[in-house]
């Protein structure tokens, strides 16, 4: 069955698409990556995504507005997808998220948005969507939900892993012998210095591209300790954040209060190893070996780097050596996702997301035919590999 994995992270830059042509045999799932691209979004769209988002006010008629929009262009990508390999079986679309809520450290529930219908239609096959909020009502964060991929990569490792990813958020998954550990967010990776850039238009490409304007400043240490102080990242794991605590005003906010003065370069480079030192204080507290990167933040090597340099008992590589590329992980974790729901697999691994149990997620839009499901896999999936294909 070949499905197309979609989603638009908490950079919220564009869409990345993945599709896989997956095969099962008693529960040992193979893998074949078809096709892997980021389509952006339009300027236009992308402004009126970020001026919406919190902590900015933003109105109902704007919202709706929105999901037809996003909709419409996770089909433009779509189709452009399944075009590039002849057609797809099933669409997976984590679509959008505009607000995660969580009170008293407890995710109560979350939006994405980008209609999953404008898909349905466009291709004339079944889309799911709506993948979090099934494991919220099962008392969890509904984040990560990429741990449950990071599970079957991992699992067969000798010694105690991670799979690290570098997005708006970082969040890492931790496993070892007995399975998933632990998985949650770490805090902001890339969303903070996008906010500055975007803000300070610094570029035309709304993030830090190869680090330079951080390379180009000096971190500003006593900015840095006040951020570090943060209670969130004292709160026990499992938990789960985003841009409705990690936003522009958060560290105008700060500035004001530490750095009034600061250069743009200077507060990159300080945003910046804000990252590094909070993600390297969680791998060495959970006495990690080997630690598979993916997402965004990988790809920006004075990150990547100052990992390496933080964490000198660590084996830092990136997570293409797992069979999932680095840049296409999330994505090929929703196609994964989308396969087990139509196979009613529970897909979500409790340890990592502190619900009660494992569930089947999703919502499933019918495409242009009668919804005919599969016959369900007992038993799970015991074992994945994945392979890359061009």
């Amino acid at each position: 069955m070949r499905v197309l994995g979609m989603i638009s992270g908490t950079s919220h830059d564009g869409i990345d698409v993945a599709v896989v042509d997956f095969d099962e045999q008693d529960g040992r799932l193979e893998g074949r990556v078809l096709h892997r691209d980021s389509v952006p979004y339009e300027p236009s769209l992308r402004a009126r995504l970020i001026a919406a988002l919190p902590p900015a006010a933003t109105t109902l008629s704007e919202i709706c507005e929105l999901d037809t929009l996003i909709g419409q262009a996770f089909a433009e990508a779509a189709d452009a997808a399944s075009a590039a390999v002849g057609s797809v079986d099933l669409v997976t679309s984590h679509g959008q998220t505009v607000y995660h809520w969580v009170r008293d450290d407890h995710a109560l529930g979350t939006l994405q948005i980008g209609q999953a219908a404008w898909i349905a239609e466009k291709l004339g096959v079944p889309v799911i969507s709506d993948v979090r909020i099934r494991d919220i009502t099962a008392g969890g964060h509904g984040a990560p939900l990429v741990s449950f991929l990071d599970e079957l990569l991992l699992r067969d490792r000798a010694e105690a892993s991670a799979a690290l990813n570098l997005g708006g958020i970082s969040n890492m998954t931790v496993v070892d012998a007995g399975g998933v550990r632990v998985a949650y967010d770490i805090g902001p990776a890339n969303a903070l210095v996008d906010a500055i850039i975007v803000e300070n238009g610094m570029n035309e490409l709304g993030y830090d591209d190869g680090g330079r304007i951080a390379a180009a400043g000096t971190v500003h240490q006593r900015l840095l300790d006040a951020l570090l102080a943060d209670d969130y990242y004292a709160l026990p794991a499992p938990k789960s954040t985003g841009k409705e605590h990690f936003h522009l005003g958060y560290v105008e906010d700060a500035v004001h209060e530490h750095a009034r003065d600061i250069s743009v370069p200077d507060l990159a480079a300080t945003l910046t190893e804000l990252t590094v030192q909070t993600v390297a204080r969680d791998v060495i507290a959970a006495s990690v070996g080997y630690l598979a990167v993916s997402g965004g933040g990988c790809r920006n090597p004075l990150l990547l780097n100052g990992l390496r340099n933080a964490l000198p008992g660590v084996e830092v590589v990136l997570a293409d050596e797992l069979g999932a590329p680095a840049d296409d992980k999330e994505a090929i974790a929703f196609a994964l996702i989308g396969w087990c729901t139509i196979h009613g697999v529970p897909a979500t691994v409790p340890a990592g997301t502190g619900a009660s149990a494992s569930r089947i997620l999703g919502t499933i839009t019918p495409g242009a035919g009668a919804l005919t499901l599969p016959q369900p896999v007992r038993g799970g999936i015991r074992s994945l590999s994945l392979v890359t294909e061009g």
